[in-house]
């Protein structure tokens, strides 16, 4: 495989009341408060068409996660077997990049309250996707 490496730019960060990893739940759907999502400036225009109540993915990078790590026990459990990361939602991977389905539940200018979600205060945003129907257009 030819060593190739890509920068990614985080376009916003999130706001949230888990301070910490060990603060945070597993999933979204796990206890985790709502949260904001801030975009920066420079990419805010790209908010338009995002509204109260529309479903999004937000992809974040764990940045506190080990990038070196291949195997984890599924949900930190020593009683499961070691399991590839690539199987597990492990926050920990060689490109720890956080997949996380959200709702939107307001607006505030560049910034957009957000369910539950699992991401601690400070992880950065690197893109804003819409959850698509089996008829979307976009």
């Amino acid at each position: 495989m030819v060593e190739t490496s890509y920068m990614i730019k985080p376009i916003g960060v999130i706001r949230s009341e888990l301070s910490g990893r060990e603060a945070s739940p597993r999933q979204g759907y796990e206890g985790a408060p709502e949260a904001w999502l801030e975009v920066d400036s420079t990419v805010a225009e790209g908010l338009e068409g995002i509204a109260v109540g529309v479903e999004i993915i937000v992809i974040t990078w764990f940045h506190q996660s080990h990038r070196d790590v291949l195997k984890v026990h599924p949900r930190g459990d020593k009683n499961k077997p070691l399991t590839g990361v690539f199987a597990t939602r492990s926050p920990n991977r060689p490109n720890p990049l956080g997949l996380h389905r959200v709702t939107v539940l307001g607006t505030d200018g560049n910034r957009l309250r957000i369910n539950q979600i699992e991401a601690i205060d400070g992880t950065p945003v690197v893109d804003i996707k819409p959850v698509l129907s089996q008829s979307a257009d976009s």
